[in-house]
């Protein structure tokens, strides 16, 4: 079985996609300048912030075009990046201060996971919840909904046949990558380790932007990725949502706010600003009446790149499924409701249990010590409480997903890790 990094079409997947340069920068029009000197105690106040076309970026872009950066003294310059590789490397460097993330990649890079440098980040702030979503192509339609039981056993024929049927996700540790990894394994359909171990299917990293255009292509049988992709899969009539992200696990945290610790450790006036500009500014998304206003903002060629009625349906709870389903959602994406910032160290313990789960780790991991060192509730705190504002608290409740597995955060988090019947845990 080809593995994640060796499949022998994964070229296709990513040509043109390779470079780890930005996609594109947008200043902060009218803001300070003067290098990013402007910051207290001689640290800097400039921030180049990173994104990826997805509509979770709306926080940063929002913070940037509204101003609320610039109210909290921080420079800010949007610059979109070319895939989540990309994201990671920039960080790491320097050429970025501060990016729209990937939960699991601080936790990742923070463990030096999968042969990558280890460079500790952290995350004071989690920017949305929910909002994500499984597209199928458009042939499994009327055989495979939201239930993966009904996928197995085409998987199993593909396989059997010798051509395993192939997913993507956006970037190995992260959320797409476990969302997807998650709704198989609940049909019995192993995604294998990260070098594709006892796997059942072919599991590849795509970038966002690319995946309708990879699915028009035949490249693949179904991705999981943030909107507006799924819905311009559905516009064209090339696939189908199989299932929201909420719908496997309801207000699940999504992207975030990280820097490295190095620079929130020579920064920490301009970190704790930048968290009260992106708390102003996920208010201000959570006004529905905004909304409209947002996609034509979001939508344009530096940010997303789309059609403002692409973004706009999906983040009002109105979906259409693509395959005669349709719903209105009150789980649609949210940016500041339902304690949505507050660093729970309780996400970071479940995502360890899922990196253990697939063979990320070689054995259990510190749960307790690594949730501590990347999850930052004290400068989140700290800022809220500088801000005067009522932000979130510390919410240590066992959550449910749609398996009907229960995760206990003050529980025993290894025998979580191996409860699950399909994994491809080591150790």
């Amino acid at each position: 079985m080809a593995g994640l990094f060796s499949n022998p079409t994964r070229r296709t997947f990513l040509k043109g996609a390779a470079s780890l340069a930005a996609g594109g920068l947008v200043g902060c029009g009218g803001g300070d300048s003067g290098g990013g000197a402007g910051g207290a105690g001689g640290e800097t106040n400039k921030l180049e912030i990173g994104i990826i076309a997805l509509t979770d970026c709306s926080p940063f872009v929002i913070a940037h075009e509204k101003g609320f950066f610039k109210k909290h003294n921080v420079e800010s310059v949007i610059k979109k990046q070319a895939n989540w590789k990309a994201v990671q490397d920039n960080l790491a460097a320097g050429s970025i201060q501060m990016t729209h993330m990937l939960i699991g990649m601080p936790i990742a890079s923070t463990m030096g996971l999968l042969g990558s440098e280890k460079v500790a980040m952290i995350i004071p702030w989690l920017a949305n919840r929910n909002g994500q979503a499984i597209t199928l192509k458009a042939d499994l339609k009327g055989k495979v909904g939201a239930d993966p039981k009904a996928l197995k056993p085409i998987a199993d024929a593909a396989k059997a046949g010798g051509k395993p049927m192939t997913f993507a996700m956006t970037f190995p540790p992260g959320t797409h990558a476990m969302w997807m990894r998650y709704w198989l394994a609940a049909g019995g359909i192993n995604p294998g380790g990260p070098k594709g171990e006892q796997s059942d299917i072919t599991l590849i990293p795509v970038p966002p932007p690319q995946m309708v255009e990879n699915m028009k292509l035949g490249q693949m049988d179904g991705f999981c990725v943030g909107e507006p992709w799924n819905a311009r899969a559905v516009e064209e009539g090339i696939g189908y949502t199989a299932i929201t992200t909420q719908d496997i696990w309801k207000d699940h945290p999504e992207k975030v706010c990280a820097f490295t610790k190095e620079f929130a450790d020579k920064n920490p006036t301009t970190v704790k600003n930048a968290i009260k500009a992106l708390h102003e500014a996920s208010v201000w998304l959570d006004d529905l009446g905004n909304r409209d206003e947002l996609v034509k903002i979001v939508s344009a060629t530096g940010y997303i790149n789309c059609k403002p009625e692409q973004i706009l349906g999906r983040l009002k709870g109105e979906y259409d499924y693509g395959d005669g389903r349709k719903a209105n959602d009150p789980n649609y994406m949210i940016f500041n409701s339902r304690n949505c910032n507050y660093p729970q160290p309780a996400y970071c313990k479940w995502w360890l249990t899922q990196l253990r789960r697939w063979g990320f780790t070689d054995g259990a991991p510190d749960y307790e010590g690594v949730a501590k060192e990347v999850m930052r509730p004290d400068i989140y705190e700290a800022a809220m409480k500088e801000l005067g504002a009522t932000g979130g608290k510390l919410d240590e409740t066992p959550f449910k997903l749609f398996d009907g597995s229960t995760f206990d955060p003050k529980g025993d988090c290894e025998k979580y890790a191996k409860s699950f019947a399909v994994h491809a845990m080591k150790g």
